[in-house]
């Protein structure tokens, strides 16, 4: 695979971006595509190791070890090495029904799992699945998946995140009638409304939803399932449905003065700015414009508020993360194959470092209280330093921390599933996850499933795929099932 002896002679190169000042002025995607030249140099690198790692896909606690879905990464990096990008596009979408998602926002755990990255720098594998599948388009490669034959079986998707939008475009190319139910005005789920335009540009799903729809797909939009359509009708008029709305309960912080509504939930504002970019509103109810901003919890929805808040022309931005900052490096790489535990610089972080000389995160800080004025205006916010050593010699005054707030927003994580749906389905729970085994994906309802984030907790973009892809095989072995036992 590659070219021999290529990971010693090409050094890695990341993917260009805009310039880190003049990006915060718009909400354009930042990052693009290799050239093919680019590209084929860092296919070139890949080292015909003998155990490919980078597609294993499997779990380590919370983390992930290679590509859950089994991506064949060897092989397309030998082939854009050998410039045929028509061959690597056709491997490519064997095992991803969207590598323009998976190419841009997935955080690969593949390049982590690479064999160099035991003692140097991975394969470019994100950036050049992201060229494979933007020269794919270009070329007009990439064509809606119409089946060959119809079945006479109808299946509803609830819920048009990666998971379902997955789950749809396998069953719509077996030949099954899906309809695609979506709460929101656009489908896309997560993918339209909670990952910024500057981070995955909005007309990359649109481009997708309509091949889905050429394809046969019929999406529903507006319609909360378990509110506007009840369980009783969706299980009279189809074979099987699946659930695949997510994990969107968010985690809240309940500390005092949490009463101010200058206190929000992160994905509510992400979520906000999206639609009201996308002309879905006149006007937002959270704005960072002209405001003391901080953002508790140090993950990548944190990082998005910071970028957003930026181009809203916040006064300034904090992040917090309760834990204390990573090494800038460590000796060789102990983690392998897991994410080397070392210090980087998000694209939000970078920008804000770019524009005001330092970056926004603030470590082993522990928040204590909201303060707030007897109308409910937030002022700021209580911390407490969490040293990585003993206290021992340090005074209450350096333990106690001030932030200056006007607005603050938690990315804390989720809880799990909005418990509306599963309730109005009488759907069984276990720990907030609607309960069904991967390998079948049933739940308690005899043709419902489940899948996605609903099923395993909040997660990545491709667990999402290969929930999907799981989904849809249980989902059509019941269908098909089902109907050959009424015709006989």
């Amino acid at each position: 695979m590659g070219e021999f002896k290529g990971f010693l002679k090409y050094g890695r190169k990341n993917q260009s971006e805009d310039d880190l000042k003049e990006r915060i002025n718009h909400h354009d995607a930042y990052q693009h595509r290799f050239c093919n030249d680019d590209a084929s140099e860092q296919g070139a690198r890949c080292m015909d190791c003998g155990t490919p790692f980078c597609q294993t896909g499997s779990s380590v606690g919370k983390e992930t070890v290679g590509c859950p879905i089994g991506n064949y990464i060897p092989e397309w990096n030998d082939l854009v090495y050998k410039g045929d990008f028509k061959e690597a596009f056709r491997r490519l979408s064997e095992t991803n029904n969207f590598p323009e998602f998976t190419g841009t926002v997935c955080p690969a755990p593949c390049e982590s799992s690479c064999v160099l990255s035991i003692n140097g720098d991975p394969v470019a594998i994100k950036g050049i699945e992201r060229t494979i599948i933007d020269e794919a388009y270009e070329e007009n490669w990439v064509k809606p998946r119409i089946p060959k034959h119809r079945l006479d079986t109808k299946i509803a998707v609830i819920g048009s995140g990666p998971a379902g939008l997955t789950a749809a475009d396998e069953l719509n190319s077996w030949g099954h009638h899906v309809d695609v139910f979506e709460r929101d005005q656009k489908p896309g789920g997560l993918l339209m409304y909670g990952i910024p335009n500057m981070k995955l540009d909005k007309g990359m799903v649109d481009r997708r939803i309509r091949l889905m729809e050429e394809a046969g797909i019929n999406f529903k939009c507006g319609i909360d399932v378990g509110k506007d359509i009840g369980f009783d009708e969706l299980d009279a008029g189809y074979d099987a449905i699946i659930i695949a709305t997510g994990a969107r309960k968010q985690r809240d912080l309940r500390l005092e003065g949490r009463q101010s509504k200058d206190i929000r939930p992160a994905m509510d504002y992400l979520t906000e700015q999206t639609k009201y970019q996308l002309g879905e509103l006149e006007e937002t109810t959270i704005s960072a414009e002209g405001k003391h901003v901080v953002v508790i919890g140090g993950g990548d929805t944190g990082a998005d508020c910071v970028a957003m808040a930026l181009r809203e022309g916040c006064k300034s931005v904090f992040q917090l993360n309760k834990y204390d900052r990573l090494p800038d490096e460590v000796e060789g790489n102990p983690f392998w194959p897991l994410e080397k535990k070392t210090f980087k610089l998000d694209y939000a972080h970078a920008e804000y470092q770019a524009k005001y000389g330092v970056e926004p995160r603030a470590y082993g800080v522990q928040t204590m209280g909201y303060d707030v004025d007897m109308l409910g205006g937030l002022k700021g916010l209580k911390t407490q330093v969490l040293p990585q050593k003993s206290l021992e010699g340090m005074t209450m005054e350096d333990q106690e921390r001030y932030f200056k707030a006007d607005l603050i927003l938690l990315s804390i994580g989720f809880e799990g599933v909005e418990s509306a749906l599963p309730k109005a389905f009488g759907i069984h729970m276990e720990n907030n996850r609607i309960a069904a085994d991967e390998e079948t994906y049933r739940t308690n309802r005899e043709n419902v499933f489940a899948a996605g984030d609903a099923r395993r907790g909040a997660s990545l973009v491709v667990w999402a795929i290969k929930e999907g892809r799981g989904v849809a095989k249980a989902a059509h072995r019941h269908a098909v099932k089902n109907v050959f036992h009424s015709n006989s």
